[in-house]
């Protein structure tokens, strides 16, 4: 009777012990407020980048022209696009991706939710980094892929142009240039990202 009575004891204790644990975690990872918000920036980046890579795929069958393949190969002002894509992928959706753990780590395992300036410079962190990785891949395809067509030759959809005319007719084709906007928008992601480190030491160095 005795042991039966122990194991029912012990039963009991470590349901309760799990259901403790389920509530506790439950409640850290409703806190992680900013944690949540970028991860559904994250997923809205990785819808963007489903959405760019269907519209790539299916161009490249039925109406660009020249295709983005030809791009890609060619190299020289095509390489633009190249980096541009890339670069969408690992800091536009993963790196955005991994920034929620940082944040995760401070309002859920720290239990530190960030408040006043730290509040406010997650903001900027969250605006900026997302429009600034935005502005300066797309542009860098964009401006990519029409230098890159511009070069290939007639028969293919191109225009046979030099480098020289690609640099004076589309990377400078339009109001300050591809080159200037992409700088400003680097400009606009790298602040965020300071931002949003300082505003994690700020959390990270509140006492709870």
């Amino acid at each position: 009777m005795m042991e039966r009575a122990m194991n029912t004891s012990l039963k009991i204790f470590i349901k309760r012990f799990y259901i403790t644990l389920l509530r506790k975690k439950g409640k850290s990872m409703s806190e992680s407020k900013w944690a949540s918000r970028f991860v559904v920036a994250a997923i809205f980046q990785g819808a963007l980048a489903t959405a760019l890579t269907a519209y790539f795929v299916l161009g490249q069958i039925f109406w660009l022209k020249p295709e983005v393949s030809r791009v890609i190969a060619f190299g020289s002002a095509g390489n633009w696009f190249t980096v541009g894509y890339t670069t969408y992928l690992i800091v536009g959706v993963i790196g955005v991706a991994v920034t929620a753990l940082f944040y995760h780590h401070i309002e859920s395992t720290l239990r530190k939710p960030y408040t006043g300036a730290a509040n406010m410079l997650a903001w900027l962190h969250l605006v900026l980094m997302n429009v600034g990785v935005i502005g300066a891949t797309w542009l860098l395809m964009i401006g990519g892929y029409l230098g890159g067509a511009a070069m290939l030759p007639p028969e293919v959809g191109g225009k046979g142009w030099n480098p020289g005319q690609v640099h004076v007719n589309v990377f400078y084709g339009i109001p300050l240039g591809y080159p200037t906007w992409i700088s400003i928008f680097i400009i606009i992601l790298a602040v965020g990202v300071l931002l949003g480190g300082l505003g994690y030491l700020i959390a990270w160095a509140k006492k709870t």
